[in-house]
């Protein structure tokens, strides 16, 4: 992986400075995946009510993943200079972690593309945890959306990278 002081050059800007998209009409069309985790910390209280389904604005979880997967397909509208893909797959898995009182959120994408998918999967988090946020803010004004990472890619000239810690 290039550290940012060996790179020759920042890849969204011109000679002049000026923001560009990145031409990637040259690179081969392979198969790619990401990976990306974050997590939602919430009061011991509002996980409960989630377990119990006893949110006034329903099942969180579910409307979460949908959020998430809704997310993932927008990317290329939300992120500037983010090449649109073609989605094969957006899987966003949410966990309850009574014991340490978060929502654990993992995001899978995966593409057959010129670029990679990691803005996708990270997208995909980021939304379903903002949607976590939303839904139980009401009765939780201390809900933290922390360490938001990409963990693993795969395919792509870069090759297969692995960043679990």
């Amino acid at each position: 992986m290039t550290s940012p002081t060996e790179q020759q050059s920042l890849t969204h800007l011109d000679e002049q400075g000026r923001a560009r998209m990145v031409d990637v009409g040259e690179k081969d069309v392979t198969s790619r995946e990401a990976v990306a985790r974050g997590h939602v910390s919430v009061q011991p209280e509002t996980a409960r009510l989630i377990r119990e389904g006893l949110m006034k604005k329903g099942d969180v979880l579910t409307i979460a993943q949908v959020a998430g997967i809704m997310g993932a397909k927008k990317t290329s509208e939300l992120i500037p200079l983010c090449h649109p893909l073609p989605l094969n797959k957006v899987d966003v898995d949410l966990e309850l972690d009574e014991e340490r009182s978060r929502i654990n959120i993992t995001a899978t994408a995966s593409t057959t593309a010129r670029t990679g998918v990691e803005m996708e999967a990270m997208t995909a988090v980021s939304v379903a945890a903002l949607t976590l946020y939303d839904m139980c803010k009401a009765v939780d004004r201390g809900i933290r959306i922390e360490g938001v990472r990409l963990v693993r890619k795969r395919g792509g000239r870069s090759g297969d990278i692995d960043m679990e810690d």
